[in-house]
């Protein structure tokens, strides 16, 4: 019985110690896979393009033209070049749900929305806001 006392939280110490030292080893390889024209996301969830690796920084593009240094430990992850694409840029047409072939029967004014009282006192029947009480 003593025995299983002392064994459970050796072997809950040696566990944590592991899974620590393969999430260290996941991020070093992604450090190192680091090149330029990459897409990545920092731990405070900026999305930028690498420009250049340095040996303890990264040069990132957050916008055209605009260049920041982060250090190698503040890239949480590498992106594939469609998924950071498909973030920057929108989702890439394939993606998007075709319309139905019904939109076609019914006209659709493109009158805008307006949010003055004088719509609002004209109610619903209009196109205007219901009107308040």
């Amino acid at each position: 019985m003593n025995l299983i006392i002392l064994l459970l939280p050796i072997i809950a110490i040696v566990l944590m110690f592991r899974s620590q030292k393969k999430r260290q080893s996941q991020m070093q390889q992604m450090q190192t896979s680091l090149e330029p024209g990459a897409g990545v996301r920092t731990i405070g969830g900026l999305y930028a393009q690498v420009k250049a690796v340095n040996d303890e920084t990264v040069e990132l593009e957050i916008a055209p033209g605009v260049v920041t240094h982060f250090t190698k430990s503040a890239i949480a992850a590498v992106l594939d070049p469609q998924e950071y694409d498909a973030i920057i840029n929108g989702r890439p047409a394939e993606d998007e749900l075709p319309e139905s072939e019904d939109a076609d029967d019914a006209p659709v004014e493109d009158k805008p929305l307006t949010l003055t009282k004088d719509s609002a006192e004209k109610g619903d029947a209009e196109g205007g806001a219901p009107a308040s009480k």
